[in-house]
């Protein structure tokens, strides 16, 4: 006797049906050896036919329904890695501009669109993420690894959300339209520039676009009062700190270079870097043999070198004006005399953001407060410097000497 059964010849059914081969053995076990072991097998066999017929050629292609509502292909389709084809609504996120700029103190939208394809006869509830990488992290194209870097600015499901760190309770999200998840920043800082990132998720459906946020403003060369390449790149960030700016970056200079910026200092940028920009080749700044452009020295190390910087100041909240005085005023007095007038001494910063941005004219020579001397020109001409338009500077004298002085109100 042997132990042949209906489930025997299910299992033996389903195997000629699929591709998997066994080795056929020349005669059966018989029974009477062992019987409490044909008794297990017979337990185990329909089992095992189940098994095997969920492998048959006409058992693939089924698509089990999830509790998000999506529908995928079993994962025995897949390519052997692990991976889930999808075969139901698709997800999209969109963004019809790459990059925005604004003012420092305005309000920017980014903008971000989510929709489904094929659209849906119901709206679902979906998590959108605002995070940010700042500008001075931010290294084209974007790595997968610099995610791990960003900050989180704003979630939401729903009607909820919650606002993060320096960015909590100046955003929002606009909403003007199903799909609209576009992220809404009042009160711009110098600091909230770099690039952006909207990411919707669905059920397993992740989708994300990126935004680069740049403030309109001026880039200006910087160097210490105790001499040129004397700054670490700390100091440096303090520096354009302390004249109301921040620390450029390559895309903000590279502008600065195509509006004719031409400075043959080396100066520090916010990603770290230390680079120049030259319009006229020459054999002091790099050879006259090299093209127009950003001369690099690459990344250096942050706490050994020393170099100048390079300062990017956005729109002014105030006015930069030049008091009118009868007599000239040394430093401490010119100060003070600000004061007097209800404002404070401009800084450097100051002067930089109301030439470029405000058109601010004058060929006098006043105090700033990091105890400089400089005048802006928009409209050159004779006895007032160069024949460019640009901010002059007379370096830093002794703070005994008589100048003018710039105010800022």
């Amino acid at each position: 006797m042997y132990c042949m059964s209906h489930f025997e010849l299910q299992l033996n059914s389903c195997i000629q049906n699929t591709s998997v081969r066994r080795p056929r053995a020349s005669h059966p076990a018989p029974c009477d050896s062992a019987p409490e072991d044909c008794a297990m097998l017979a337990l185990l066999r329909p089992l095992l036919a189940a098994c095997l017929c969920l492998l048959a050629p006409g058992a693939r292609g089924r698509s089990p329904a999830r509790g998000d509502g999506f529908h995928y292909q079993d994962i025995s389709d897949g390519n052997g890695k692990g991976e889930i084809y999808f075969n139901g609504v698709r997800l999209h996120v969109e963004t019809p501009r790459l990059s925005v700029s604004a003012t420092r103190g305005s309000s920017v939208t980014l903008p971000c669109h989510f929709r489904y394809e094929p659209e849906l006869s119901a709206p679902r509830r979906t998590r959108v993420k605002w995070s940010w990488l700042p500008a001075n992290a931010v290294a084209a194209p974007v790595a997968p690894e610099a995610f791990a870097r960003e900050t989180e600015v704003m979630v939401a499901v729903g009607d909820r959300h919650r606002s993060y760190g320096s960015f909590r309770g100046r955003v929002r999200l606009r909403r003007s339209s199903p799909g609209d998840m576009s992220l809404v920043i009042t009160e711009l800082r110098l600091n909230d520039t770099g690039r952006y990132r909207c990411e919707v998720i669905d059920g397993l459906e992740d989708e994300s676009v990126t935004v680069e946020l740049e403030l309109r403003g001026v880039v200006f060369p910087y160097y210490s009062p105790r001499g040129r390449y004397r700054f670490n790149f700390f100091e440096a960030q303090q520096a354009c700190q302390d004249q109301e700016a921040t620390l450029a970056t390559f895309e903000q200079l590279f502008s600065a270079w195509e509006d004719g910026l031409d400075w043959c200092n080396a100066g520090w940028l916010a990603d770290g870097t230390v680079q120049y920009p030259i319009t006229a080749p020459r054999a002091s700044c790099g050879g006259l043999d090299l093209a127009p452009g950003l001369r690099s020295y690459g990344q250096r190390h942050r706490h050994f070198y020393r170099y100048d910087a390079f300062c990017f100041s956005a729109s002014l909240k105030g006015t930069v004006y030049y008091l009118k005085q009868q007599t000239k005023l040394n430093f401490t007095d010119a100060s003070k005399a600000c004061v007097g007038d209800g404002g404070r001494i401009a800084t450097v910063g100051h002067l930089y953001a109301a030439w470029r941005l405000a058109g601010l004219d004058r060929c006098d020579a006043g105090w700033l407060a990091d105890g400089s001397v400089r005048y802006p020109i928009t409209k050159a001409r004779a006895n007032c410097g160069p024949p460019e338009p640009g901010v002059r500077s007379f370096g830093f004298p002794p703070p005994n000497m008589n100048f003018g002085v710039y105010c800022y109100r």
